[in-house]
């Protein structure tokens, strides 16, 4: 973990990805600054969910990563290792049945523990950098009208420093995206399909009409889609906005 990572500490801001964004349009930042704030007054999760954070209690963070031959068609390389990244620190510490709901949610049992927003800026057919948003709850013991939500204090009865978490996000972040240029989405798939959220297990989903429908999530295809297995042994590819996990 190099010293000269440079970490942005704001007390609040509307949304640390919009931050870390607007200020790379004025300031030359190297690769692995982070904005980190004790409130974000805006936080929004995937398809505009807001969530919810107490001021201090939880992590709330951009990372910007930069790639010189990153192709569009490989993005979903980054959800593959900030995912793992993220997997990686909460079974350090012992967090009980960690997995990755996809695309980008990560789980403790049926709850959800932290949320992931990788928001790619592209050049051409290559994705010039990313801002990578992870909000993990970590002390907050209270979450209002979420059930399904909890955080590492709650399943591990331990108070986190916030700040050592914070190096060892930054520390897996740095292990698992150094290098990735060099990889393809289908080397890295086994390790995260191990990984994922009610895989083999019936669940109920929903498509864009709203419609409820059972099917297994079997793997997830090179483009980063979702692969599952409806009645009569059909198989369907699933984008991120054409299906909803119910449980």
């Amino acid at each position: 973990m190099g010293e000269q990572t440079r970490i942005i500490k704001l007390d609040a801001t509307d949304s640390t990805n919009l931050y870390l964004k607007e200020l790379l349009q004025s300031v030359k930042l190297d690769d692995y600054t982070v904005v980190v704030a004790k409130k974000q007054l805006k936080g929004r999760g995937q398809m505009g969910t807001v969530w919810q954070s107490e001021e201090g209690k939880n992590l709330t963070l951009s990372v910007l990563k930069s790639f010189d031959a990153l192709h569009v068609n490989h993005q979903f390389l980054l959800n593959i290792g900030v995912s793992m990244a993220v997997f990686d620190v909460l079974h350090g510490l012992s967090v009980p049945n960690v997995s990755v709901k996809w695309p980008n949610d990560i789980m403790s049992g049926s709850q959800k523990i932290c949320g992931i927003l990788i928001e790619n800026v592209l050049k051409g057919s290559l994705v010039g950098h990313a801002i990578i948003g992870i909000g993990l709850n970590v002390n907050q013991t209270f979450f209002e009208n979420l059930g399904k939500a909890s955080s590492l204090k709650l399943l591990t009865g331990k108070t986190f420093d916030l700040d050592e978490l914070l190096h060892n996000i930054l520390n897996r972040l740095q292990h698992h995206l150094n290098g990735m240029e060099a990889k393809t989405v289908s080397q890295l798939l086994p390790s995260y399909e191990k990984l994922l959220f009610r895989k083999d297990k019936p669940s109920t989903f929903t498509n864009t009409q709203g419609d409820m429908f059972m099917g297994f999530i079997r793997s997830v295809s090179p483009a980063g889609k979702l692969v599952l297995e409806l009645e009569d042994q059909i198989f369907k590819e699933y984008d991120l906005k054409e299906v909803t996990l119910l449980y």
